[in-house]
């Protein structure tokens, strides 16, 4: 097992995690996957992981140093206001980390059990808030880190130890020097890079060529305010969810389709959760529910998907134990996990667990884990 690197007041946090981690681990046998978060510490980043059983219940398997640093403390809008600052590479082979806080991107073999810490790399930019991959290319999308400095995309390619090249002529403006970005990812074919602007509302698409690097730059306004989370799905569909800026009862979301241009076509136009500080978003694994958590109203709303045309239509919202943020389903699809950070400074941080009925698209509450670190960030589960 390896630890991040804690120094000073960082004492009580490996206090904490190592009260999560003395905890008796599950039977090897009953292992099927794991869950894995990032402690986003600003004295050492680590990844935390938590091996997932058959049942879906969680059991804490290490935490293991991504060699660079996280931001630390709490911010207005949730963490780093930021999706997927975790992300893997095909088959679950690699896991890609940003570091925010040491500009600059970490990469893991996969290992049952835990991680193997094997590439660290400049990220192109200043403080990497989100990392997506398709097949051996990866983009890190980042914020600037102060004012003045600008925000922008950056490639990479990986070979096949994990081991990472910056891809030259890739790094890309987003519409603006300072956009507060949120996510970034890739179209399901590939061929297209996108970005959300949650300052500007805008969403900004890259089509790539043969060698991976952009083309053209595409800025497409939102057709709501404040474009934070999003998810693909196959036949190039976007689902984007729409904070309003956080005014109560205005949360919702819109679906589009992505051109192989880059241009998009707005399908759904925010169609309303009826809730608080809907930021991230998730699909089921077969594309037929989509989930928008609403993390100011502590609640996740299903939206059932028309998978011909991406119209997407409000079902319901379920209660969540705590304030999610992440969210993320496992590799089979009868499980849904959901990251809490206590970012209102009262229930325990930690992750949340559902079981997720395919038939209906019902969200069932199970036992999760707790005693997470406040600054933890992002979520991905295989």
């Amino acid at each position: 097992m390896k630890t991040p690197i804690l120094l000073g007041r960082g004492l009580g946090l490996f206090l904490g995690l190592a009260s999560i981690f003395l905890a008796l681990p599950g039977r090897a046998e009953n292992i099927v996957g794991a869950v894995y978060t990032m402690t986003n510490a600003l004295t050492g980043n680590a990844v935390l992981v938590f091996n997932r059983a058959a049942d879906g219940t969680l059991t804490p398997a290490g935490s293991f140093s991504t060699g660079g640093l996280g931001s630390g403390g709490r911010e207005p809008d949730f963490g780093l206001g930021n999706a997927t600052a975790l992300a893997f590479s095909g088959e679950d082979r690699f896991l890609f980390v940003v570091n925010p806080g040491s500009d600059d991107l970490s990469v893991f073999a996969v290992q049952q059990p835990g991680l193997r810490l094997v590439d660290r790399i400049g990220a192109g930019g200043r403080q990497p808030l989100s990392v997506a991959v398709f097949q051996n290319l990866v983009y890190v999308l980042n914020a600037g880190g102060s004012v003045g400095d600008s925000d922008n995309i950056s490639g990479f390619t990986f070979d096949a130890r994990g081991r990472l090249t910056a891809l030259n002529n890739s790094t890309q403006p987003l519409s603006a020097d300072i956009t507060a970005p949120a996510q970034i990812g890739f179209s399901p074919d590939g061929k297209v890079v996108i970005v959300t602007e949650k300052s500007t509302s805008n969403i900004d698409t890259y089509p790539l060529d043969h060698t991976g690097r952009p083309t053209a730059h595409i800025v497409t306004p939102s057709d709501a305010i404040t474009p934070f989370g999003f998810y693909t799905t196959n036949g190039n569909q976007l689902f984007v969810s729409d904070d309003f800026n956080d005014v109560p009862n205005l949360g919702a979301m819109s679906s589009f389709l992505i051109g192989d241009d880059g241009h998009l076509t707005l399908v759904s136009s925010a169609i309303p959760a009826f809730a608080d500080f809907a930021c991230w978003v998730v699909a089921s694994n077969d594309g037929r529910f989509v989930f928008l958590v609403n993390t100011g109203s502590g609640t996740i709303s299903r939206y059932r998907v028309d998978r011909g045309s991406a119209e997407i239509t409000l079902q319901g919202s379920f209660p969540s134990p705590t304030a999610p943020t992440d969210l993320d389903f496992s590799r089979d699809g009868r499980f849904l996990y959901a990251l809490n950070p206590d970012q209102d400074g009262v229930s325990s941080p930690g992750i949340n667990a559902f079981f997720f009925n395919h038939e209906n698209g019902n969200l069932t509450p199970l036992a999760g884990v707790s005693g997470l670190p406040s600054s933890v960030d992002g979520l991905v589960v295989r």
